[in-house]
């Protein structure tokens, strides 16, 4: 079994690296369809529709016009999130997306952070970088 640092992550979108990532998320979920029927014993179910997001957190970098500024809210991008890096034979996960969320902060003592909130549309894929 593989374990891998936080260090070695990377966001892209499309082709283009994000400048200053400090971390992402990426959650799947599956609606569940209970198909109980009266002479069960135990609830049934099948699975429903599945959907994705990703969050991503930044060092604001205004400069960085093919990553952090490519996403504005309500763009479609394709998100290329690499857990363990981009190197050939690492895997990622990439999939279309709609940026929905912004936020940038500011507080004494710390950087300006961004933050990014994405809806999957359609399949999230497991890839292998090459």
């Amino acid at each position: 079994m593989a374990t891998h640092s936080g260090h070695e992550g990377v966001v892209k979108v499309s082709t283009n690296t994000v400048a200053e990532v400090t971390s992402f998320t990426i959650n799947q979920t599956a609606a569940v369809i209970d198909d109980t029927q009266l002479s069960d014993a135990w609830t049934t179910n099948i699975p429903g529709i599945a959907s994705w997001t990703a969050s991503i957190e930044c060092h604001w970098d205004e400069t960085d016009t093919t990553g952090q500024v490519a996403m504005t809210i309500g763009s479609s991008v394709t998100l290329n999130l690499y857990p363990e890096g981009a190197t050939t034979g690492d895997k990622y996960w990439y999939g279309t997306a709609t940026i929905n969320s912004l936020s940038i902060s500011n507080a004494a003592g710390s950087t300006v952070k961004a933050s990014f909130s994405a809806t999957g549309s359609g399949i999230m894929t497991l890839g292998t970088a090459a």
